[in-house]
């Protein structure tokens, strides 16, 4: 199961948390920082599955940006990782540059592919149709 997801840039500013158990705000600011702190502190070569306190850490970089999910003991590695690449493609294929101005538009792709902690939708055309339909009816 996925407990949460996190996206943070190379300074290790969260710039996006997405959490799929309660986790009281307090704590939520040291997780994020310990987990970002491991996973900053990583060289290229080592392995992108990190083993943290309950968690397991996947984690992968594109450019300035991490992607980190944290998961139970027995939920697959590579799926996870392939998870997290499903994503960001399909944020790619979304927004034309920038991410971090459309959060909530954010927050509807992670919704539609996970829900409750487990994987729901892979298909980037139908992970997509919710938010171009509230396009189509935000022109019209």
């Amino acid at each position: 199961m996925i407990k949460f997801l996190l996206m943070v840039n190379k300074q290790g500013q969260t710039r996006l948390s997405k959490y799929y158990e309660q986790v009281e705000l307090g704590k939520r600011a040291a997780l994020e920082a310990d987990v970002v702190r491991g996973c900053l502190a990583r060289r290229k070569e080592e392995c992108s599955f990190v083993e943290y306190k309950d968690y397991k850490l996947v984690y992968r970089q594109y450019a300035a940006l991490f992607v980190v999910v944290g998961i139970t003991e027995n939920e697959n590695e590579l799926s996870i990782y392939e998870l997290v690449h499903n994503f960001v493609e399909v944020l790619d294929k979304y927004f034309s540059r920038v991410i971090m101005f459309n959060l909530d538009k954010v927050h509807i792709i992670l919704d539609e592919m996970i829900l409750n902690g487990h994987i729901v939708e892979t298909n980037k055309n139908r992970i997509l149709a919710p938010l171009l339909a509230l396009d189509k009816m935000a022109e019209s």
